[in-house]
């Protein structure tokens, strides 16, 4: 007869790369959700009980009170598969004695490299030539066709200069930028040491070439870009989002990007998701739209499922979890 295991997990997702899935079943008996591409909140409820010692929430649906009353006083952790967690009620958890654990540093990387596609592609043209070519409107030989913008002699600036936002400064400073400028709640020693100077909202608008936004989605943040923020920036300047959607007022956006208040858009993440087929933005050229790929990459989300396991099972031990919240 096979032993019992002693803690019981709800996974909200079927798709949990294998090696963590592995690792948490070692130890613990798993309820997992099996719809895909995603579960709806309703089934989601419905496999909430009050026997579970944890949670690995990965969904778009909220973790509230509603979730954690139906999983009652036995619940101990739950673990969210992301760095961003404004789907997570944080402090109705931790008020409750729940600990909660995201993961956090083993997406930089790819975060960033999606970055650098999405500005590449937008300062480029890239999606819009290859309509052309499609188009059978290949005009190389005419001298001022399809001119993108320089990365070279470019003054960046980065919105939330957090892990990401640092990991991105890095891969833009070998493109011979010209000057980088951030701004947030306080000026950071990692960003001098990498030659940024800290600014403004307001003078990073005016001054930017190039805007990244890698702030996390707040109450302070939400619509940060909107109508009043889009007049302040250059013609010329190019938006780059790979934080959240709302950060973002999509309909003050299409407004820009359409009356040349802007010169481009790239976006890696939308409100909502998945983005209507005929949205506004999908309509134009000067925008490039990416479905949420900024950890997708096999590595970057094995090292996250192992991470969100890991700190499911230091609560668990009452230990300290490799990623609190």
């Amino acid at each position: 007869m096979a032993l019992s295991k002693p803690f019981k997990i709800l996974v909200t997702h079927p798709e949990i790369p294998a090696v963590a899935i592995k690792k948490l079943m070692q130890r613990c008996e798993l309820v997992v959700c099996p719809e895909v591409p995603y579960s709806t909140r309703d089934q989601i409820l419905s496999r909430v009980t009050p026997d579970l010692d944890g949670i690995l929430w990965l969904s778009k649906h909220r973790m509230d009170k509603e979730v954690l009353d139906l999983a009652g006083p036995k619940l101990k952790v739950v673990a969210t598969m992301a760095v961003g967690y404004d789907n997570i009620e944080v402090a109705e958890a931790k008020g409750r004695g729940i600990k909660v654990g995201n993961t956090p540093g083993v997406l930089d990387a790819a975060v960033a490299e999606i970055t650098l596609c999405l500005l590449l592609e937008i300062a480029r043209r890239v999606p819009e030539g290859r309509n052309c070519i499609l188009e059978g409107r290949w005009e190389a030989v005419r001298p001022q066709w399809l001119l993108g913008k320089d990365l070279r002699g470019s003054t960046v600036g980065v919105v939330g200069l957090g892990n990401i936002g640092l990991s991105i400064v890095k891969r833009l400073l070998p493109f011979e930028i010209g000057k980088f400028i951030y701004t947030g709640h306080n000026r950071k020693p990692e960003g001098d040491k990498l030659g940024g100077t800290f600014v403004s909202l307001d003078e990073l608008l005016q001054q930017s070439d190039f805007v990244i936004v890698s702030c996390p989605l707040t109450p302070e943040t939400k619509f940060l870009f909107n109508a009043e923020a889009f007049a302040k920036m250059k013609d010329s300047a190019i938006l780059v989002n790979i934080a959240r959607g709302d950060i973002i007022d999509q309909e003050a956006l299409v407004s820009a990007l359409k009356n040349g208040k802007i010169w481009g858009a790239a976006l890696d993440v939308m409100s909502p998701e998945p983005l209507p087929t005929d949205h506004p933005l999908t309509k134009l050229k000067n925008c490039v739209l990416a479905p949420h790929l900024g950890s997708a990459t096999e590595k970057t989300r094995g090292d996250m499922a192992m991470l969100a396991v890991d700190n499911i099972l230091a609560a668990l031990d009452g230990k300290q979890m490799p990623a609190p919240l």
